[in-house]
């Protein structure tokens, strides 16, 4: 019991970050989030950011549960990459605080890539829709 209310616990802490970058900050605010995308050099932003929304609560939600966790691991993997290498190239930055800045969400998003691998390589742990469904069929 206690190491599934861990396990819980520790995946919405998780995604806690995705779910509300996409309800809290990228759906509310489409157009400027795009904008900014476009400044970025990121291709085709509008219809990219509807791809990212999709990946982040998907992702966030499969993770949460514990249902298919790897593909939603996988999703918000896939996610980081794209953003890590769009918006936090600290190499580029020459302002000393920027480039401070953009190197610790570099390291962040790193560490969050690092925890999805954890989930694609060992799956959601306890307290999982995985892991009550493997019970009841009788698989381990």
């Amino acid at each position: 019991m206690f190491q599934s209310l861990l396990s819980i616990t520790g995946r919405a802490a998780l995604v806690a970050i995705f779910l509300m970058s996409a309800v809290g900050n990228k759906i509310p605010n489409y157009s400027k989030v795009a904008a900014y995308m476009a400044s970025e050099g990121v291709p085709a932003p509008q219809i990219l950011l509807g791809g990212a929304i999709a990946f982040l609560i998907v992702g966030g939600a499969l993770v949460l549960v514990g249902y298919k966790a790897r593909l939603g691991a996988t999703l918000l993997l896939i996610f980081l990459i794209f953003a890590t290498y769009f918006f936090h190239d600290f190499w580029t930055v020459r302002d000393l605080a920027a480039k401070e800045f953009q190197m610790i969400q570099f390291l962040k998003n790193l560490s969050l890539a690092g925890a999805m691998l954890f989930i694609i390589a060992n799956g959601p742990g306890a307290g999982s829709l995985e892991s009550v469904f493997s019970k009841r069929s009788g698989k381990k």
